[in-house]
């Protein structure tokens, strides 16, 4: 399995995932990319809808601190 930080989820096949509903969906595929954004249309696999997101204004690694303005000098 590998994760990544802003994206799916990827699993060697075959692969069952069990929803919240108690439905189980089967891929048989090598492997399966599984979303984790919930934005996929064809949830629970991923069709990379995450690639769509806006950026982030702050991130959880820089402490959630905004990058600072900085004003330029007016050039001679």
């Amino acid at each position: 399995m590998v994760v990544n930080r802003e994206g799916p989820i990827l699993v060697e096949g075959p692969v069952e995932v069990v929803g919240d509903d108690g439905t189980t969906t089967r891929s048989d595929r090598f492997v399966v990319a599984i979303c984790t954004c919930r934005r996929s249309r064809a949830y629970p696999w991923c069709d990379t809808s995450h690639r769509r997101r806006k950026p982030a204004e702050s991130r959880p690694d820089d402490g959630g601190r905004q990058p600072e303005k900085r004003e330029e000098e007016p050039r001679p």
